[in-house]
């Protein structure tokens, strides 16, 4: 992992001391979370821009982790901006387009249904509050990501209670070998061909 710098993009109202994205920022120098100037009102430009300036501070290819709005934000920026960007794991992305989503998040939607320009996992929940898993799976699709439905984890948050969630910790390691791949590969096209992740192989 010490060849990317990792961009921890955590959800609504931040993610908690309990978060298994806390615990990977602290046990990693090399993750780094983004802050937003409101976590609790969320404006949509304003955390696409903290995004984009993260990434052009960062000094090696970045690999983005987000949970939940994190997703979401992810989406949008890579729908106007350049990439620098070697990945992205998208866990529990928030489906801002249901009719009950809190209104402090209804200003994202809609949600970009873009092809992400790098390779990218969406890791959902079968009984997810804030996202069906068919959702999950259309926006998967949409974005060109491999799909990874688990259990019964609701948000995969730290209600969950994962920890520092080695098996999401395994399917960022294969994400990163990815990249690497990717970048020594200057003529690997995302749009035509999907490299599977060695865990979801089993």
């Amino acid at each position: 992992m010490t060849d990317f710098d990792v961009l921890i993009l955590p959800g609504w109202n931040n993610s908690g001391e309990n978060h298994w994205q806390t615990h990977w920022e602290r046990q990693n120098p090399h993750f780094k979370r983004v802050q937003q100037r409101n976590w609790a009102q969320p404006v949509r430009s304003h955390w696409v821009e903290a995004l984009e300036a993260q990434i052009q501070q960062a000094r090696r290819p970045v690999i983005l982790v987000g949970h939940s709005l994190g997703c979401i934000t992810i989406a949008h920026w890579a729908r106007i901006r350049e990439t620098r960007v070697a990945g992205a794991l998208l866990v529990a992305p928030a489906d801002v387009e249901r009719r009950k989503a809190p209104h402090p998040l209804r200003n994202f939607a809609p949600i970009p249904r873009n092809s992400l320009p790098f390779p990218s996992v969406v890791v959902s929940s079968s009984n997810d509050p804030t996202c069906t898993a068919d959702k999950a799976r259309e926006l998967a699709l949409s974005w060109g990501s491999q799909y990874l439905l688990l259990g019964d984890l609701g948000h995969i948050n730290a209600d969950s209670g994962l920890g520092s969630w080695p098996e999401g910790q395994k399917i960022l390691h294969d994400l990163t070998q990815l990249a690497r791949l990717v970048q020594k590969s200057p003529h690997w096209d995302l749009a035509h061909e999907v490299q599977p992740l060695p865990h979801l192989n089993g």
